[in-house]
C-alpha cells in the first residue's frame, strides 16, 4: 500500500466515532512542559500509571527540573524512576534529554526553533526516537506533528487503512495530510487511539461493542486480527 490513510474523510470518520464513544481525553496529562519531556521518556514500554509514580518520586525529591536531573548521579535517578521500568536505560536517556535542554538554554529557547529543526534536534538526542520526539513536539510545543505509536498501527491496519509496517514518517504524514495542521485534533486523536486500543482493539480484539466495528473488516469477521 503506497498511499496509506486514504480517503481522508475516512480518517476523520474514525476520529468522530472515537470521540463520540469516549469523549475528550485531555492529553497530555502534565502540569508543566518539562513534565511532558520527562513523561515522554518514561512512558516508553510502560503503563502511564507507573510513569505517574515515577514523576511523583521526582517531584518529592525536588528533582523535576532539567538541571537537577542532568547533574544527578545515575543510580540515584534510576532509583527515583524505577516504577517506570527499564530504569537504568531510561535514566541515561532522560539525562541525555535534560542535558540537551540545559545546553540549548531551556525550553523557552527551544520553543523558538522551527518545527522541523526542533524535531531533528530531538531525534539527535541519545534514546529519543520518533514517537518520543513527536510526543514532545506535539504536546509540549503544540506543533502540528501527528504521533504514531504501536496502537495506531494496530487499529488502522485492522481497519484496512494501512499495512501497519510503513515507515514512521510515511504514516505520520498520511494523518497530517488527511487532518490538516490541527494541533487540538492531533492531541485528541492520539489520546483516543490509546484509549480505544486498551478498551477494545487489544492484541486479542474485543469487537462485540467496538465503536468502529461496522467499518472494520476484523470486527465484521472478514479478516483475522
Amino acid at each position: 500500500m503506497t498511499a496509506p490513510l486514504r480517503p481522508a474523510r475516512r480518517v476523520r470518520s474514525v476520529f468522530d466515532r472515537l470521540y463520540t464513544a469516549y469523549g475528550p481525553q485531555g492529553w497530555w496529562p502534565a502540569d508543566t512542559r518539562f513534565e511532558i519531556f520527562v513523561g515522554a521518556v518514561l512512558t516508553q514500554n510502560a503503563a502511564w500509571t507507573n510513569v505517574e509514580y515515577a514523576l511523583d518520586h521526582l517531584r518529592a525529591a525536588d528533582a523535576l527540573d532539567a538541571a537537577t536531573i542532568a547533574a544527578m548521579e545515575p543510580d540515584r535517578l534510576g532509583a527515583l524512576i524505577r516504577p517506570s521500568g527499564y530504569y537504568n536505560i531510561k535514566a541515561r536517556r532522560l539525562q541525555a534529554l535534560c542535558r540537551f535542554v540545559v545546553e540549548a538554554g531551556g525550553i523557552e529557547v527551544l520553543a523558538r526553533r522551527e518545527t522541523d529543526a526542533l524535531r531533528a534536534d530531538l531525534l539527535a538526542v541519545h534514546g529519543i526516537g520518533h514517537e518520543t520526539a513527536d510526543d514532545i513536539v506535539l504536546y509540549a510545543f503544540h506543533r502540528p506533528v501527528f504521533v504514531i505509536d504501536a496502537y495506531t498501527r494496530r487499529i488502522f491496519s485492522r481497519l484496512g487503512m494501512c499495512a501497519g509496517h510503513e515507515p514512521y514518517d510515511e504514516l505520520r504524514m498520511g494523518f497530517e495530510r488527511a487532518l490538516g495542521a490541527d494541533v487540538p485534533v492531533f492531541q485528541e486523536y492520539h489520546g483516543l487511539i490509546v484509549n480505544h486500543a486498551k478498551a477494545a482493539c487489544r492484541k486479542q480484539p474485543a469487537c462485540a461493542d467496538c465503536c468502529l466495528r461496522r467499518m472494520c473488516p476484523v470486527g465484521r469477521g472478514e479478516s483475522s486480527p
